[in-house]
């Protein structure tokens, strides 16, 4: 039985979107842990932010970004058939491709004194968590 190019695809995103359900919510859940705690606890453990927003007197938005990248392999098979004309191997191939996906992890943080407190953050995009 051959597979053509489009379900494979499909049967691919279908594959990721369950694992990505699985796994839904652990950053919400890491960053949820941040909260009350001061900006640097953040930096020692991701290094410096990307940008810094100033969102008003004694208000900022401090936020990451991670890029990944990842290689999706293509694939090849092969079925023999049987004609009248005599027996033909068809090649079914799927080429590779190059996902690159970008992701933003904002938190917002309040002064106190000197330093800068978490007090929220942005829940990522699904395909983030």
């Amino acid at each position: 039985m051959s597979i053509s190019a489009k379900g494979l695809e499909r049967a691919l995103k279908t594959l990721l979107a369950a694992a990505l359900l699985a796994v839904s919510a652990c950053a919400s859940d890491i960053m949820k842990n941040y909260v009350g705690q001061p900006v640097e606890s953040v930096i020692l453990d991701y290094g410096p932010p990307a940008t810094v927003v100033d969102l008003g007197p004694g208000e900022r938005a401090y936020q990451w970004r991670k890029t990944s990248t990842n290689v999706v392999s293509g694939t090849s098979s092969g079925e023999v058939r049987h004609t009248k004309h005599g027996t033909e191997y068809e090649v079914t191939e799927t080429p590779g491709y190059v996902e690159r996906q970008e992701c933003f992890y904002t938190f917002y943080a309040r002064s106190s004194g000197r330093r800068w407190f978490i007090t929220n953050f942005r829940k990522p995009r699904l395909e983030c968590e």
